[in-house]
Formats: C-alpha cells, structure tokens, sequence
C-alpha cells in the first residue's frame, strides 16, 4: 500500500507519518514537500519515507507525483493553518488551502478519467468552519451552520465543500474532517499551548522575565492530543465511506486560561505572572469550540486515550529540549509512543549539541 501526505514536514503529517511507520507496516510513506520546507519534524524519518517535491498551486508537479506513484490513499493536510497570518495575508491563504486543494483535487481527476486511478482522499478541513457558535448549538454537530469568522476560516470551508463537490460530481473518494484543537510536540510555536510552553521553558532558563504574555484567555475549547488525532485520521480512510464528512475532537474540555493555569503548576518555577498582550487579540475570535464526535465514533469505535496533562507535559518537555535543559530527562517510553522519532537536544539556535 502507498500512503500520500501532503505537508508531510509539518505537526500533524509528521505525525501521521511516524504512525504509520510504527503500526501499519508494510507500507509505503510518500509525502509532498517543497523544496524549501524544513525537514526538522521527519528528520529521523527521511530514510524510512519517499518525499516528492513539488508544490499544490503548480498542477503540473502534482499530475506528475500521482502519475509516478498513484498513491493509494492521500491525506491531504497541507495549508496555511495559522488563523493569525490570514488575517494579516487573505489571499496567500485563500490561494494554499483553496487553489492548492481544487489543483490536487482535479489532477486526481484527470488521471483516473485517463486510467483506473481511485484512491481514498482525507480531506482536512476545521472545526474554525463552525465559528461562533450559540449557547444551544453547543456539542457541535456536523449539521451545525458554518459562520466562518477568519479567512481561513473561509478557506476551510472552501476546501471542505471542494471535497464534497467532486464526490458528488466526479466520485472521488474524499471524505472530510473538521478537525477540533489538537496540540502535541512539534506544534508550531504560534499555537496557543505551545506558544505558552515555550514561554514557561524560556523563563525557567532564565532566558525571559518570569512572565506569560497572552492573548484571550476565556476562550472554550476542547483538546486533543495530535497522536490520537493522527489514529483517528487512520481509521477514517480505512474504516469511513466517501462523501462523508465528521467531526473529531478530544474529550477535555476547559477554558484556554485554565489550559494555561496546568501548564504553569508544571513549570519548575514558581511566582510566574499572566500578562494581556492587545498584538495577540484577533479582530474576531471563535471562543466556543466544543464538539460532538458521536458520528465519527459510531463509525469506527474510536476514542481519545491521551489524558490531557500527559499532552501539556510532552510538549513542556519539548521546549525544554530546544532550549538544551540538561537537567531534565525525557521519560524513555515518550519516543515510541511518539512513533519512530527519537528526540536529540537542541540549542537555542536549532542546532545540536
């Protein structure tokens, strides 16, 4: 079996990757990448996987990837994902998750219009689809009225009916997710608990004033651990029919000043403040993000397994090896669970030491 990810280098695919390295062998892990993209989460990986360069806003680079390899399932999870810079670059977003999401979606159909071509397609859209949501709409459901309140948001929701309209039309075999907040090691350090983990790591180096600098703390949201996210993806194009779309999300729910308050009664330092930043305050926010995975769990028998605190903690642990702590020692299960990759402690500067 060939799997096909595109944004293989960043948090979710190489995840993905290392999951399916670890449990779904023999298979075979292609994954497209540009030819500037950072190969640091897939570093221990690169000999275990085929990367294809190549870009989705050039059509050509990817007819001929799926020419070459004809991947049997492809997991497309590669966007400009970071709601913040779409504010700030409507149109580099609406052109990487919208133009890039039609060109794959019509090189696929132009090669199974040519030949017996019909691989499964994951579709990733979000749970930012959704946006503010009412008091009584709350557990989401699929159904739910889409009230995007970014462009990105507005990209996903683009992407997302791309993906239904070439099932209805072409019988592609997409199905979709809207993917609710999942967090882990590696996650980009512009994301909420990173951003703070990487702060408290950084204070208890002495490398910044003891304290927290934030954005909008009353924010609700329901986390999910990436590792159980990234199975879940899995049992989805094994397990779910095409034209199907589901939501999946965790199970713990809390406010992102309470995430916030855990991560801060793990640091090693204590007196830690809390500071209101304005730059961190989006022109709108989603602040109710609660879902209802009934559907997607009645479909493949999924649950999170992942507690909550063992995430804030993985990714704490993370911050403090970039930072080259050397009094603290990553437990020795944490890489295998993590999949293939084995973490070496970096410098300040990203390099090894």
């Amino acid at each position: 079996m060939k799997v096909l990810i595109t944004g293989i280098t960043g948090f979710v695919g190489s995840h993905l990757a290392d999951y399916i390295l670890s449990h779904q062998t023999p298979t075979q892990v292609l994954g497209l990448a540009r030819w500037r993209a950072p190969a640091e989460n897939i570093r221990y990986i690169l000999d275990k996987i085929t990367l294809c360069y190549g870009d989705l806003v050039d059509h050509s680079s990817l007819r001929r990837i799926l020419a070459e390899h004809r991947p049997d399932i492809i997991f497309h999870l590669a966007a400009q994902s970071y709601v913040d810079y779409s504010f700030l670059a409507p149109a580099a977003t609406l052109e990487a998750n919208v133009i890039g999401t039609c060109n794959l979606l019509e090189a696929i159909k132009t090669l199974k219009q040519a030949t017996d071509y019909d691989p499964v397609i994951h579709i990733c859209s979000s749970s930012e689809v959704y946006g503010q949501v009412k008091e009584d709409e709350v557990p989401i459901t699929e159904n739910n009225p889409f009230r995007p309140a970014s462009p990105y948001a507005v990209s996903k929701v683009a992407e997302d009916m791309l993906g239904l309209q070439y099932w209805l039309s072409w019988k592609l075999k997409t199905i979709r997710t809207r993917m609710f907040t999942h967090t882990g090691p590696r996650r980009g350090q512009v994301f909420v608990a990173s951003n703070f983990s990487k702060q408290i790591a950084a204070i208890e180096m002495g490398l910044q004033p003891p304290v927290v600098k934030v954005g909008n703390l009353d924010s609700l949201r329901t986390f999910l651990d990436v590792r159980d996210a990234v199975k879940a993806y899995w049992l989805l194009v094994t397990k779910c029919p095409a034209g199907e779309v589901y939501n999946i999300g965790g199970i713990e729910t809390m406010t992102v000043g309470d995430m916030l308050k855990k991560l801060i009664k793990l640091s090693r330092t204590k007196d830690i403040k809390v500071e209101v930043d304005s730059k961190r305050l989006r022109p709108s926010d989603v602040t109710r993000q609660i879902p209802s995975t009934q559907k997607f769990c009645k479909a493949t028998g999924w649950r999170p397994t992942i507690k909550f605190d063992e995430t804030l903690e993985s990714i704490l642990d993370y911050w403090r090896h970039y930072y080259d702590v050397k009094s603290y020692k990553m437990p020795e299960a944490r890489p295998i669970e993590m999949g293939q990759a084995k973490f070496v402690p970096l410098g300040v500067d990203g390099s090894k030491r």
